[in-house]
């Protein structure tokens, strides 16, 4: 009975790292040119990042071979930015765009990215371990209607719900 308990306590620190069924991740990968800022251009709704625009993330190395993760978000509502700070580290195969990430330790999810503009890295599609999590990044706060509109048809054929996605205001 121990055993059980210490392998579904481990089940609930580690979480659920792994692309969905059916997604593969980005191979290969350079974690290094993935660092900097990103901005969210559009998302799938969900508690933590609920109202908030203006929304970005900010990728640095760490000494231990992970990454600082800084997300930071303007709530119109509270008339304030909100801020998480968080550490991601690779899973498995380094060349794979396989992370997991945690804002509350020992708790990881994983950040899956799962389509990525290999030549520059100026756009990202991610998502998370479930078809509940999903997000398209840019370099800059603004990304071309089209690539926007392959990185959403591609979503939407992974099973994605992509007509609830949410498209993130950058105005002043």
């Amino acid at each position: 009975m121990k055993a059980f308990a210490l392998a579904l306590c481990s089940l609930f620190v580690t979480g659920c790292v792994a692309a969905p069924r059916g997604v593969d991740v980005v191979n290969p990968f350079d974690l290094e040119r993935y660092l900097g800022t990103w901005y969210e251009i559009a998302r799938l709704d969900h508690r933590f990042e609920r109202g908030l625009s203006q929304v970005s993330a900010n990728y640095s190395k760490r000494a231990d071979g992970g990454i600082d993760v800084v997300n930071r978000g303007f709530s119109q509502q509270n008339k304030s930015w909100k801020e998480a700070k968080g550490r991601a580290y690779p899973v498995g195969d380094p060349e794979l765009a396989s992370l997991k990430v945690t804002f509350f330790w020992p708790f990881y999810a994983g950040y899956n990215i799962i389509d990525l503009d290999q030549d520059h890295y100026r756009y990202a599609l991610v998502c998370g371990p479930n078809r509940d999590y999903l997000w398209v990044l840019a370099r800059e706060k603004q990304l071309d209607e089209a690539i926007v509109d392959r990185l959403v048809t591609k979503a939407k054929g992974l099973g994605f719900q992509t007509d609830a996605l949410i498209f993130v205001e950058h105005g002043g």
